[in-house]
């Protein structure tokens, strides 16, 4: 069991940080910590008490208080990212021994376990703001959001962001193919079908192919075409801890597995060709998707139909408008030749993709 009583967490830099401060006499309470600490990946430093001024209390990115400790830190100063740790569930008196000394979090054991190994290893991972997570999906068949995904990496890569591209549809084809890597070597998504947990953000970086100077999580050729919910959700929050830009390409089919991915996106991108059937086919998918993702806008792609504008698009769908999708001609033969989409920063759809990008960074992470 894991009580909140504020939201705020330890600011950390980029890059591995230390382990966390524990601070406790009961014996048995710190077999348990230095246990999770281990299955974190943490070292931890250890005291009985407050360390001397310019020890741990003030550096550490996470201090854990033994409940037996909690009268000893009372007077020490006021931080960010100290959990109290007890194990008796029915204590009242936790709560106010947490105000105190100025907890974020009031933890039991042994139920709150695996949260506690995730905020360790999450410190000890260096963990900073999460990714700005993209969601792009097609309002039919062969819209083009496969393109545009595939150009909204390529174009977040080259402007310096760490950037992670996710192939979420498997019947697709695979995204490395359309990037001209399928043969480079790493892992894809069949070889984390069965993980749970927690997956190391920084290991799931380094396994996957990097391509155009991202990293892309695709399919292989095999029979794999399913991928368990609790390992989409492992893999993308491993993914978003990394930082950057995560962009994830959706299928139009709405399972439990593209929920959970639903579920991590911050903006999703509906692409929408402007044509009536296409409209119609659209709203259906807007419909299943809202259900989930709360920031859902349109990119309306041409030519347009008679009586079509961008504008009306989005009106009929009752979507905010992103923009309108360029046609760049060329672009299927550059594929052909290894260039991704949105490889040519001169071109039509690189700068619409960099426009994009401008307006989440003046938005602070959100367009």
């Amino acid at each position: 069991m894991a009580g909140a009583i504020t939201h705020d967490r330890p600011s950390t830099a980029e890059g591995r940080q230390g382990g966390p401060l524990i601070v406790t006499e009961d014996a048995n309470l710190l077999d348990d910590l230095l246990r999770l600490c281990a299955a974190a990946g943490a070292r931890p430093e250890v005291h009985h008490g407050v360390p001397e001024r310019g020890g741990g209390w003030d550096t550490a990115p996470l201090v854990l208080v033994g409940d037996d400790a909690a009268r000893r830190v009372r007077g020490a100063a006021r931080r960010r990212g100290v959990v109290l740790v007890g194990r008796d569930q029915d204590d009242p008196g936790v709560w106010r021994r947490a105000v105190e000394i100025g907890a974020d979090h009031v933890l039991v054991l042994p139920d709150g376990e695996q949260w506690l190994v995730d905020r360790i290893a999450d410190v000890a991972e260096g963990v900073g703001p999460p990714a700005l997570t993209v969601g792009v999906i097609g309002g039919r068949g062969g819209a083009g959001s496969s393109t545009l995904a595939c150009a909204l990496a390529v174009t977040s890569a080259r402007r310096g962001s760490r950037t992670l591209l996710v192939d979420a549809d498997p019947l697709g084809g695979g995204l490395d193919v359309l990037l001209g890597g399928e043969a480079v070597e790493g892992l894809r998504w069949p070889a984390f079908a069965a993980s749970h947990g927690r997956v190391g953000g920084g290991a799931l970086e380094e396994s996957l192919p990097a391509l155009h100077a991202l990293r892309v999580l695709s399919w292989d050729r095999g029979d794999c075409v399913t991928v368990a919910p609790e390992a989409v959700r492992a893999v993308l929050a491993a993914a978003r801890r990394r930082g950057g830009v995560v962009v994830v390409d959706l299928p139009r089919r709405i399972d439990e597995g593209v929920a959970e991915a639903l579920a991590q996106i911050d903006l999703g991108v509906l692409v929408v060709p402007a044509e009536l059937r296409a409209v119609a086919a659209a709203g259906r998918v807007a419909s299943a998707v809202g259900m989930v993702l709360r920031d859902l806008r349109v990119a309306v792609r041409g030519p347009y139909a008679p009586g079509l504008d961008d504008r009306e698009v989005a009106r009929l769908l009752g979507l905010p408008l992103m923009g309108e999708v360029p046609v760049e001609a060329g672009l299927l033969t550059a594929q052909d030749r290894g260039a991704p989409p949105g490889g040519d920063g001169r071109g039509p759809l690189a700068r619409f993709c960099a426009a994009f990008w401008e307006r989440a960074a003046v938005a602070g992470g959100g367009v």
